[in-house]
């Protein structure tokens, strides 16, 4: 049996979930392929249910790192200002309720933040940021949603190249200029909350890719979905080794190291 301090405990990541309803019974979930970039990262997922905003601070006590994940669903507009523009389209407040102000503490408190898609989209509007509710309506910007009727593959294939801003976050974990991205989301970002820095962006001028300087840890959130076949994807496992270190770091840094056994005199 090994010594207490030579053991290593694995870094948790707390996974988003949305709200679905089954039939007639609710449900609390999370696409694996989130769950498969933690583990892919280095982390333990752990999927979050929604939790009340007292709850928070308990919950990201027992955390090293928050993946924020993509969802059909919208930020619900009443967040930024505005009215539903298209209410064909599915929202999630309860999801809204819980991730805003989890979104906030946990960049307060500087632990690694990776948002994808929707996630990015909550954490611009969690810090004051506005969204586009229909990014194809709006003068000069692209159609960035992917065809519904194609396969999974189709639609997250790659879609349009981004350009990477020189001297970013993202520059220096990539190592690229530019890249192709997938495109899979209709709403997108209109302005960006103060403070926040544009990491990359869309041929049509669309911001991409933003990181919030400020905040003590690492974050870095990411319109396009890194988490589809990651494994197998360049730019993607460079962005979640970055994140898994961080969470590492995290870790480390919060639990500090274990003690010594004691030696008798």
């Amino acid at each position: 049996m090994n010594p207490p301090h030579e053991i290593s405990m694995a870094p948790i990541v707390l996974v988003s979930s949305c709200n679905r309803t089954l039939g007639e019974h609710p449900f609390h979930i999370a696409g694996r392929k989130y769950v498969d970039a933690v583990r892919l990262a280095g982390a333990m997922p752990l999927i979050a249910p929604p939790f009340a905003e007292h709850e928070l601070p308990a919950l990201l006590d027992a955390a090293h790192g928050v993946l924020l994940t993509g969802s059909p669903s919208n930020v619900h507009p009443s967040h930024f200002g505005e009215a539903v523009h298209d209410p064909s389209l599915p929202l999630d407040p309860e999801r809204d309720a819980w991730t805003l102000p989890l979104i906030r503490l946990a960049l307060a408190r500087g632990l690694p933040l990776l948002a994808i898609c929707r996630g990015t989209q909550e954490t611009n509007v969690a810090l004051g940021g506005t969204l586009h509710q229909a990014v194809q309506e709006q003068p000069g910007l692209n159609d960035h949603r992917a065809d519904g009727s194609q396969p999974a593959a189709v639609q997250y294939g790659p879609a349009h190249p981004v350009d990477v801003v020189p001297g970013g976050l993202l520059a220096g974990i990539t190592g690229r200029a530019s890249f192709e991205v997938n495109s899979v989301h209709g709403q997108g970002i209109k302005q960006l909350a103060e403070g926040l820095r544009v990491e990359a962006v869309a041929p049509d001028g669309l911001v991409e890719a933003f990181s919030i300087p400020e905040a003590p840890g690492f974050n870095l959130c990411l319109q396009w979905h890194p988490e589809w076949q990651a494994a197998g994807n360049p730019v993607s496992m460079a962005l979640l080794r970055a994140f898994g270190e961080a969470v590492r770091q995290y870790r480390d840094r919060v639990r500090g190291p274990l003690p010594q056994a004691s030696t008798p005199a």
